[in-house]
């Protein structure tokens, strides 16, 4: 099997440290997966996302001085675009009108909950202030 970067690889887990996880891609060669790559969230705890021995397929970043960069996120991001093309040439494209009234529906509730939030720190509306030194 020729490990060349962007190709895309089946390899097991065969250890895991808190920097990443280490692949056994065959032909007795293993990468290492950044924790960085494992996930498109943030990985606090890569033992979450990765078991000892299980299978995954990873993307080739880079092969330098016999070390080979790995990335499972790289992965599962192509297949989310792919899907994300397919649906988008199955459902019809909402029209820049329909986009835009939806845009404004929301902004004005925004507002509105904002509008309402302030004057209730204010005192609400219609009400006056009473200073030591004002006059009545």
């Amino acid at each position: 099997m020729s490990i060349e970067v962007g190709n895309v690889v089946e390899g097991k887990v065969t250890g895991i440290t808190n920097f990443g996880a280490f692949v056994e891609l065959g032909n007795g060669q293993t990468g290492l997966v950044h924790i960085s790559e494992v996930a498109d969230d943030y990985v606090q705890d890569i033992n979450n996302y990765l078991k000892l021995n299980e299978t995954v397929k990873v993307r080739v970043l880079s092969v330098k001085e016999g070390k080979i960069g790995l990335s499972i996120r790289k992965v599962e991001s192509v297949n989310k675009e792919r899907s994300r093309r397919n649906n988008r040439n199955q459902q019809p494209d909402k029209t820049f009108e329909n986009k835009l009234s939806k845009f404004l529906k929301d902004s004005d509730a925004r507002q509105k909950d904002l509008k309402k939030n302030q004057d209730s720190k204010r005192g609400g509306r219609g009400s006056t202030r009473i200073s030591a030194n004002s006059s009545l």
